[in-house]
């Protein structure tokens, strides 16, 4: 059986280290926790879970504290977490069974990572992070914001998903640290491009991320996924700011990078609707039931443009183009997929009141 060491990073995260320290300690034989410059009750936690506790002087530098937490590990294994993650039960037992597979000699092993949820508790924005390495191979956290683990050799995706339980945001950090990296004259990479650039968008700043959002497009240097998500955030940017035809064609620009997904085509279809163009939204959303098989576990998706959300939206459609037989049939769909949604608990009202149902 294999040895795991968790490491993490923290600072002033009394609220949640407990919950994920709790959730993951039956899997691993130590927990590793470097501590960046906590004023609360974090560091005292730790001790009180059994975890080794370490400083680390905050450079504005993830990676080098990352970095820093895989040297103190001493297990055959590393498994990285952040404090407002934790392992459901159902996972917890996945990554047990994991450490007893016999003969286990991977270099690295993918988990699911789960970042939003819907009213039921569904998962509706995943994808996957390399989270349990080989300690002997010595692989490096790279970048001092959004850092990524640099990994190499044989790699297993697993089963395990490790859920994301966020209570507090921390606004304005990331953007802060890029903004004084371009300060300095730090030329950034692609990744840097991307990430300022979505860093830009979620503080409002769309002008400027649009600008970073083509700089990166345009190099080419990009990763697929990244790419994707560069003209699908940019499509937001142009509608926060009511430019409809250019984020319809940020939209479009996805398709020369690979066929059209459900997220791509919903998103399309709600273009359409805020345009009051029915008929152009019903093909989209129809496109979006159509295309599930297109969707990538290794970028963020939303699950329910698959399903559901489509189904709810051409009930919208059919109802407003005065197609009600059809409506009902799509809120039917809609009601066996997601009974609970709100939406859908307004269309069953609103159904049988018109005796559809």
């Amino acid at each position: 059986m294999i040895t795991i060491s968790l490491c993490m990073i923290v600072k002033n995260e009394e609220d949640v280290l407990e919950r994920c320290l709790s959730s993951v300690k039956p899997a691993v034989d130590e927990m590793i926790i470097v501590d960046t410059g906590s004023t609360d009750r974090t560091k005292e936690i730790a001790e009180k879970m059994g975890a080794k506790v370490f400083d680390f002087e905050w450079i504005d530098h993830f990676a080098e504290a990352r970095n820093y937490s895989f040297k103190q590990a001493s297990s055959e294994y590393i498994l990285w977490l952040d404090a407002d993650d934790v392992l459901m039960p159902e996972d917890l037992n996945r990554l047990i069974e994991l450490k007893q597979t016999p003969g286990f000699n991977f270099d690295y092993v993918s988990m699911k990572y789960h970042l939003s949820f819907d009213e039921n508790g569904n998962p509706t924005y995943s994808f996957r992070r390399n989270r349990l390495v080989k300690r002997s191979n010595n692989f490096q956290w790279i970048g001092p914001v959004h850092e990524y683990l640099a990994v190499q050799g044989y790699g297993y995706r697993s089963d395990i998903a490790v859920t994301h339980k966020k209570i507090r945001y921390v606004t304005g950090r990331n953007l802060r640290i890029y903004l004084s990296r371009l300060e300095k004259g730090e030329e950034f990479t692609p990744r840097d491009q991307y990430y300022f650039a979505n860093e830009l968008c979620e503080n409002g700043r769309f002008e400027e991320a649009i600008e970073w959002y083509d700089k990166f497009l345009d190099g080419k240097q990009g990763w697929i996924e990244d790419n994707i998500s560069a003209c699908s955030r940019k499509a937001a940017c142009y509608n926060a700011l009511d430019r409809k035809e250019e984020a319809m064609r940020s939209l479009l620009q996805t398709l020369e990078l690979a066929p059209p997904r459900p997220d791509f085509c919903c998103q399309l279809g709600d273009l359409f609707v805020e345009l009051q163009r029915f008929p152009e939204a019903i093909y989209w959303y129809s496109q979006a039931l159509l295309t599930s098989e297109n969707n990538s576990e290794l970028g963020f998706h939303n699950p329910a443009t698959a399903t559901w959300l489509p189904h709810v939206q051409l009930t919208l459609c059919y109802d407003r183009t005065n197609e009600k037989k059809k409506a009902a049939e799509h809120h039917k769909k809609a009601k066996e997929i997601n009974p609970h949604h709100p939406s859908v608990k307004f269309n069953d009202d609103y159904f049988k009141g018109l005796g559809l149902i």
